[in-house]
C-alpha cells in the first residue's frame, strides 16, 4: 500500500475532550488507515489514555508523541515560494505519481534541513514526516532510487528550484520502476 496522501495539519484542539492545547503540552497524533486513504487525529494525553482503555478503539496505523507549540502565523509571501519546501507542497497537491522521485529526494532535503523530522513509519517504502514548525503531517512514498536514478532527479530539483522548469507532466517524464527478486 504505497500512496501520497494530502498534508494534513495539527489541531490545535484534542479530538476527545476539544480542550485546545497548550503550549508544552505533550500530545498524541495517530493516524487511522481506511478505504478512502488516511485520517489523522490529535489527543491529549486524557484523550489518548481513555482510548488506551478503550478495547472496542478503532486500530491505529502510526502514532507518534509530540509538545504542542502553537503556530506562528506566516508572514505574507509577497512572490511564489520557489524553495525546496514550497515545491514539495506543490508536488503533493498535484498527487502526478510520475513525481514520486522529486517529491522523495525533496523531502529528503528538508529532513537533512531539519524541517521534516521522520517518524516512525509501520510500512516499509512509505516515509512519514511531521514539520517542525506547522506540525503537518507528510506521507512520501519511497520509490528505492539507486545511485544512479539520484543524479537526474537531482538535475530535475535543481532545474523547478531555479526556476528553469516546471514540474514536468506526467506523460512526459520517465519513471523507471525496478522489481528485486531476493
Amino acid at each position: 500500500m504505497q500512496q501520497e496522501w494530502n498534508i494534513k495539519s495539527r489541531s490545535e484542539v484534542c479530538h476527545a475532550t476539544g480542550r485546545p492545547f497548550v503550549a508544552g503540552e505533550v500530545f498524541y497524533t495517530a493516524l487511522f488507515h481506511d478505504g478512502e486513504g488516511f485520517r489523522r487525529i490529535d489527543l491529549s494525553e486524557e484523550g489518548w489514555n481513555a482510548r488506551a482503555a478503550d478495547l472496542s478503539a478503532e486500530p491505529i496505523f502510526s502514532y507518534w508523541r509530540s509538545k504542542f507549540e502553537p503556530p506562528v502565523p506566516p508572514a505574507p509571501e509577497p512572490l511564489r515560494r520557489d524553495d525546496a519546501e514550497g515545491m514539495l507542497r506543490q508536488l503533493m497537491e498535484s498527487r502526478d505519481p510520475a513525481h514520486c522521485n522529486t517529491r522523495y529526494l525533496l523531502a529528503v532535503m528538508l529532513e537533512r534541513k531539519r524541517i521534516l523530522r521522520p517518524q516512525k513509519s509501520p510500512e516499509q517504502g512509505t516515509l512519514l514526516y511531521e514539520h517542525a514548525t506547522t506540525g503537518e503531517t507528510f506521507i512520501i512514498t519511497d520509490p528505492g532510487l539507486s545511485l544512479t536514478d539520484l543524479m537526474g532527479v537531482q538535475e530535475e530539483v535543481s532545474a523547478l528550484l531555479s526556476g528553469l522548469s516546471a514540474p514536468v507532466a506526467a506523460e512526459t517524464e520517465s519513471v523507471e520502476v525496478r522489481t528485486e527478486v531476493r
